[in-house]
């Protein structure tokens, strides 16, 4: 198998499985208890709580632990929405992952309205029209840090500077940026960023959200005092464990990512632009993950293509994860290419540290091999 496909989820690293075993096992207690052998495992939680924190560049006490990033996103805008109820509007893009997307919807059956901002043939976000869009009436900025599809970057440090100049909340969707680029939440003007562990070879089922310290936050899950009463649940031991144990080891090989990765994304994109015609790169081309890479194969419809490149073993997709089971095509790909098929002719690949030269050389031949496939079959059909 040829895993290429790191923006939807990672494999559990051997030092992140090895630390969470014992809470799986041996030390299975309740943190909230009272005796030992249970609250004992709040200093272990701590642990954890300072790794994420230090792979952002935050305080501990900033860090909220949830059950992923879609809870994390939710919560960071209702906090906002709770913090201001007399404002009624948000602000978000047309390419935001489905969990901020999805919820806004929602949020507008409520009475809310919403931007939704557009980018342009790139993927990029003009600074303009966030300041255009925001009004009297914004509770809240929501805008993420790199696309899940086509790894673009937008400009967070100015997102931030023109919420901070209008005194609105700025909430970051950073779950795909977190342990590929350097985040300094001291240096960003970011009120609320969501991460998630199973893109950085942690477990899934485990988030965080990094809530300012001065910015207000209201609980979207109530329960016990968990999480200093802002999150209710019984503390999942374990994955917090290994969310911990997958930042640090992040924040560890961060500074080797980018020349890492890069070299072999830009081998691979070299390998099948060059050989195959009427390819074409989605996004801008400098401006985005150094891990990711989208294409636009012209006149092949990208589901028949991820079905034989999954019967040569190469795993990719034609988008989020969070949406394969849907028929609609990539509503990035739409916002950025509206005209043609592009969002129906697109698949997308994501390397991690673990990919191999080996492993783009193979999957850039499979590609090769089965676009040629699928267009002799199209043109022996036109024939027919």
């Amino acid at each position: 198998m040829i895993y290429l496909d790191h923006n939807a989820t990672t494999a559990i690293l051997p030092e992140v499985l090895e630390a969470m075993m014992p809470y799986f096992t041996s030390e299975w207690g309740n943190p909230s208890s009272s005796y030992k052998f249970g609250s004992k495992l709040k200093s272990v939680i701590a642990i954890a709580r300072e790794h994420v924190a230090e792979l952002i560049g935050a305080h501990p006490l900033e860090i909220i632990f949830t059950s992923c990033a879609t809870e994390s996103n939710n919560s960071a805008i209702h906090a906002a929405l709770r913090a201001h109820p007399a404002r009624r509007h948000i602000v978000t893009s047309a390419v935001e992952h489905s969990s901020v997307l999805n919820y806004c919807m929602a949020l507008e059956t409520e009475g809310y309205s919403v931007t939704y901002l557009p980018v342009d043939r790139d993927g990029l976000l003009k600074l303009a029209d966030v300041e255009e869009a925001i009004t009297d009436e914004t509770a809240v900025v929501s805008l993420m840090w790199a696309n899940n599809e086509t790894g673009v970057l937008f400009p967070v440090k100015h997102i931030g500077e023109i919420c901070r100049s209008r005194g609105i909340p700025y909430h970051c969707d950073a779950v795909q940026a977190a342990g590929k680029v350097p985040i300094d939440v001291k240096g960003f003007p970011v009120d609320y960023l969501a991460l998630t562990g199973h893109k950085i070879h942690a477990p899934k089922g485990i988030g965080a959200l990094y809530v300012r310290r001065k910015a207000l936050m209201s609980p979207f899950v109530y329960g016990g005092h968990q999480e200093r009463s802002l999150r209710g649940g019984t503390e999942n031991v374990p994955l917090i464990v290994g969310l911990g144990k997958g930042a640090e080891l992040a924040r560890k090989h961060l500074p080797d990512y980018e020349k890492t990765v890069r070299p072999l994304r830009d081998t691979f994109e070299e390998d099948i632009l060059t050989s195959i015609p009427n390819a074409e790169l989605n996004g801008d081309k400098e401006q985005r993950l150094s891990n990711t890479t989208s294409l636009t194969f012209h006149g092949i419809e990208s589901e028949a293509l991820l079905i034989l490149l999954d019967h040569e073993g190469v795993c990719a997709s034609s988008g989020s994860a969070c949406l394969a089971d849907s028929d609609d095509p990539s509503h990035v790909i739409k916002a950025m290419k509206p005209e043609g098929l592009a969002a129906r002719q697109s698949i997308r690949f994501s390397l991690s540290r673990e990919t191999t030269e080996l492993d783009v050389r193979s999957a850039a031949t499979a590609v090769t091999n089965s676009v040629a496939q699928l267009r002799l079959g199209l043109s022996a059909a036109c024939v027919n």
